[in-house]
C-alpha cells in the first residue's frame, strides 16, 4: 500500500467514525465500536479493521515496508546484468534473453527494477550539441517508394588477445520498417555494393534510397548544391534502376529509422554476442532480421513483414539478376606472382591452367568462389575457413622443369671424393703392417 492509499483510508475511517460518534452521542466508545457496521458503509474487510482497530483505529505501514529479501531468483546474476550495463546495454529484454540462456528463471519486471536502479553503472553519454527545443515533424513515404541505408562499426574481440573492427550495412523500408543487416569486414565500396544488392533481393528496388554523405556514394557538392556522384556508385544506380537523395551534412535526423536501427542491432543483437566467422554472423544476423520482422511494432503500427508483402512489394519491384549485377557480387582481383588471389585479408589460389592475370571472387556462406574474368567459367571453390593461412587449390602448381643456364659455363671446379676407411680394415691381415704402428 502507497502512502497516498494509506492516507485516504485513514481519512475514511475517521469520517466514519465521527458520523458513528454524532448518531450515538455519549454512549460512543471506540473500544465498542460495530466493525460490522464498518464494514457495511466502507466496504472494508472485518479482518482489516479488526486490525486498525487493534492500532488505535491508525492505519500504520505494513511492517516489512522497506525491507528486501537477501536472497531472490535474481540473486547469482546480477554480476552479469552490471557488466552489461558497464558496456552501455540497458535493454531489459536483451539481458533478459541472455540470463535465460544461463538459467534465470525470474521474469522481465525484475530485470527492469534492478536496471532501473543501477543506471549510475552506465557510461556517460557525450552531449553531441547544445540542448534546443525540438520542432520538427516526422515524415511519412508511400509503400515501396524509399529505402534507408547506412554502416555502422563494432569492435570485435578474438580469442588470441588481438581485435579487429567490423563493419555492419543496415537498410530498412521507411514505410513499414523491415530491415536487412549484413556483417563485413570493411565498409569498402565493393561490400557496399554486395549488401545493396543482398538487400534488394530480400526487400525489393525501391524508387530512391536514402543516405548520408559516404564517400562511396558522392565526391562533394558543386557551386549550386547538386551532387557531384562517386562514378563507379553512378554507374551502379543505373545498372539496378533506383534513385538516390542525400541527407544534410551533420544532421542524423533525417534518416531516423536506419540510424535507429544502427544503435538497435548494437543494443540487441551485438551486445555480449559471441561467433565462430563472419559466415554465421550473417546467418545469425538474417535469422534475427525474420524475427523482429515478425513481431508487432508500435511505431509503424504493422508487423512489417505482413506490410511489407503486402503493400511495399506492390510498388517495389524484384531484383533481375543480369551479367552486370553478378559481377558487382564478384569483384575483380589480380592475381598474383605465385598463384593466389587476396579477399578479406586472405590467400587462395587459382589454377594455373587460367591464363588471365585478373579473376572474379565471391564467398557465398562457408564458400569462397572463383570465376574467370567474365563469369562464364567457375574455376574452383575454396572452405572459408577465416584461417590466416593460405588456402591452395588443385592443380595450383604443375611440375617445373629444370632450368638450365643460358650463358655458356666458362668456370670449372674440381671434386676430390675419398672413401673413408672401412671399420674391418684392421682385420685385413693381407696387407703389409709397419712394425712401428
Amino acid at each position: 500500500m502507497t502512502e497516498n492509499e494509506r492516507n485516504n483510508l485513514q481519512e475514511t475511517i475517521t469520517h466514519i467514525l465521527e458520523d458513528m460518534k454524532k448518531e450515538e452521542g455519549t454512549a460512543f466508545s471506540l473500544d465498542k465500536v460495530n466493525l460490522a457496521e464498518m464494514e457495511r458503509r466502507t466496504g472494508i474487510s472485518r479482518k482489516k479493521l479488526r486490525l486498525i482497530k487493534a492500532n488505535g483505529f491508525k492505519v500504520l505501514p505494513n511492517g516489512n515496508l522497506g525491507k528486501s529479501k537477501k536472497t531472490t531468483v535474481l540473486s547469482g546474476f546480477t554480476g552479469v546484468i552490471d557488466s552489461y550495463l558497464k558496456k552501455g546495454v540497458r535493454n531489459s529484454k536483451t539481458i533478459t534473453d541472455k540470463l535465460k540462456d544461463i538459467g534465470y528463471t525470474g521474469s522481465r519486471s525484475q530485470v527492469k527494477r534492478y536496471i532501473k536502479d543501477h543506471l549510475f553503472l552506465m557510461p556517460a553519454r557525450r552531449s553531441l550539441v547544445a540542448q534546443h527545443s525540438n520542432c520538427g515533424r516526422r515524415y511519412q513515404t508511400d509503400p515501396g517508394e524509399c529505402y534507408q541505408m547506412d554502416w555502422g562499426f563494432v569492435q570485435v574481440e578474438t580469442d588470441v588477445d588481438a581485435s579487429y573492427r567490423a563493419a555492419c550495412f543496415a537498410m530498412i523500408c521507411h514505410h513499414c520498417g523491415k530491415r536487412f543487416v549484413e556483417f563485413f569486414p570493411n565498409a569498402k565500396q565493393e561490400n557496399l555494393f554486395i549488401g545493396m544488392l543482398h538487400a534488394f533481393q530480400r526487400l525489393g528496388v525501391p524508387k530512391y534510397v536514402l543516405t548520408d554523405n559516404m564517400k562511396s556514394v558522392v565526391n562533394g557538392r558543386d557551386a549550386d548544391g547538386h551532387p557531384l556522384w562517386n562514378l563507379e556508385y553512378e554507374a551502379f544506380m543505373e545498372a539496378v534502376g533506383f534513385q538516390t537523395k542525400l541527407c544534410k551534412p551533420r544532421h542524423p535526423f533525417t534518416k531516423g529509422r536506419v540510424e535507429r536501427l544502427i544503435r538497435f542491432v548494437k543494443d540487441s543483437f551485438m551486445a555480449g554476442r559471441t561467433f565462430g566467422d563472419l559466415s554465421d554472423l550473417n546467418i545469425e544476423a538474417l535469422r534475427w532480421c525474420d524475427a523482429q520482422d515478425s513481431d508487432y511494432h508500435q511505431c509503424v503500427d504493422c508487423v512489417p513483414s505482413r506490410e511489407h508483402a503486402m503493400h511495399c512489394m506492390a510498388s517495389a519491384r524484384n531484383l533481375e539478376m543480369n551479367d552486370t549485377l553478378k559481377k558487382y557480387l564478384c569483384p575483380e582481383r589480380r592475381i598474383s606472382f605465385d598463384g593466389f588471389v587476396n579477399f578479406e585479408g586472405r590467400r587462395f589460389g587459382v589454377p594455373h591452367s587460367y591464363t588471365h592475370k585478373v579473376c572474379r571472387v565471391s564467398r557465398q556462406g562457408y564458400e569462397l568462389l572463383i570465376y574467370s574474368d567474365d563469369l562464364r567459367q567457375l574455376l574452383t571453390r575454396h572452405d572459408v575457413t577465416w584461417s590466416r593461412r593460405d588456402s591452395f587449390c588443385k592443380d595450383q602448381y604443375t611440375d617445373q622443369p629444370e632450368e638450365f643456364p643460358t650463358m655458356p659455363v666458362a668456370v670449372s671446379m674440381e671434386q676430390k671424393t675419398e672413401k673413408p676407411d672401412s671399420a674391418f680394415r684392421r682385420f685385413n691381415f693381407d696387407e703389409e703392417v709397419d712394425e712401428n704402428d
